[in-house]
């Protein structure tokens, strides 16, 4: 399974690449594909954790929809052999009951930080003290205190796959993903479009492997065009088509 913005649309998460994503530093309004990047965050570290509190709180306030939940379903019933590779940073999937061993988040938890020098590797919840920022709403001095790396006390940062950086196995799992997409007898695809590299591989690592490729989108994309030589395309909602589908998985 892999899943992508589309799955968590129907929780109110919009996606920010469109108008809500845009973000205001001064007299400038930046891009999401601005904002996300280690360079923005060396520049002007604190408007781009502002940003992330803001779009924190947004997900922190929406609720795991259908589609979660029948994955969840799949994942009982199916528990050595289901793998949920996500694209989506909003934690809906572990807050419906997905577990940790069958979730591969390989864009990040915008609920974790890291240390922003990479001191160390781990990564760790974000404090509760932190609260959620309104739209253009600065970092408080209280806040950046809890920002920090418990083992140097340096800045962290959001524990985030940023536009400017490569995937890896210690903080996105890429060799695991891709191990397991080139073994996948089934690869649904849901709520994405191709827009980034690894979650390519996964459906052309499937697709060599000779997997059924399954494409659920509200839109055609690439990924369609190699769904419908194989297992299939549904267009339409996910939250639906993701639950019909588990149900006939379970039933068949």
């Amino acid at each position: 399974m892999l899943t992508g913005a589309g799955v968590s649309a129907e929780s109110g998460i919009p996606t920010f690449r469109g108008k809500e994503g845009y973000w205001t530093v001064g007299a400038r309004e930046y891009h999401p594909q601005e904002l996300a990047t280690h360079q923005a965050f060396e520049r002007m570290p604190w408007e781009v954790w502002a940003w992330y509190l803001y779009r924190r709180g947004v997900c922190r306030q929406a609720e795991p929809n259908a589609g979660h939940r029948a994955l969840v379903r799949l994942g009982e019933a199916l528990p050595e052999r289901f793998v949920l590779v996500t694209q989506n940073v909003d934690g809906l999937h572990a807050r419906a009951g997905s577990l940790d061993r069958h979730v591969k988040a390989i864009h990040g938890d915008i609920q974790q930080m890291r240390c922003a020098r990479a001191c160390v590797p781990d990564r760790v919840a974000i404090p509760d003290a932190v609260p959620a920022l309104a739209k253009g709403e600065p970092v408080s001095d209280e806040v950046k205190a809890l920002l920090v790396c418990g083992r140097c006390g340096g800045m962290a940062r959001p524990h985030v796959l940023w536009f400017d950086e490569s995937y890896d196995e210690e903080r996105y799992h890429v060799e695991t993903v891709r191990r397991l997409a080139a073994e996948a007898a089934l690869v649904v695809v849901a709520g994405t479009s191709a827009q980034t590299n690894l979650p390519w591989q996964v459906v052309t690592l499937g697709q060599r492997a000779g997997a059924t490729i399954v494409d659920l989108n509200l839109e055609d994309n690439p990924f369609g065009e190699i769904a419908k030589n194989s297992g299939g395309v549904i267009r339409g909602p996910a939250a639906a088509a993701l639950t019909a589908i588990v149900d006939r998985l379970l039933v068949g």
